[in-house]
């Protein structure tokens, strides 16, 4: 009977798997996720310049943890922001990563920006 009990609770955000530290599995998803993408900004050179960024350690963890916020609250955030969450979770894909070629890293980043930018938006 305990098995049984157990899977109904399946389902409930706070069983959700976890890719980020802190927080409540409850939080809004559009909250926790442009928090993360703000937060991340905050050491990106301005937009129309990610040429001049620097991949620095700091950078790539703050990419990482934006990664995993959204990899963990993404599939609740709005429909009409679903391609974005993809396109988000793609670049933060290499752009987590120190290994990536740094002409890579810009093409990314610049492909990270315009779905951060759709989420953002989408979540107003």
């Amino acid at each position: 009977m305990l098995p049984v009990l157990l899977m109904g609770c399946q389902d409930d955000a706070s069983s959700a798997p976890k890719y980020s530290t802190g927080g409540d599995p409850a939080d809004s998803p559009c909250a926790r996720v442009v928090s993360a993408i703000g937060y991340a900004n905050l050491l990106l050179e301005p937009k129309g310049q990610e040429d001049r960024q620097r991949f620095e350690d700091a950078v790539i963890g703050r990419l990482a943890e934006a990664r995993g916020i959204t990899l963990q609250f993404g599939p609740r955030l709005p429909a009409s922001v679903k391609g974005d969450v993809a396109a988000l979770e793609s670049a933060t894909t290499g752009l987590a990563r120190n290994d990536v070629p740094r002409e890579r890293q810009v093409a990314l980043l610049r492909d990270y920006r315009a779905a951060a930018d759709r989420i953002v938006a989408g979540c107003r």
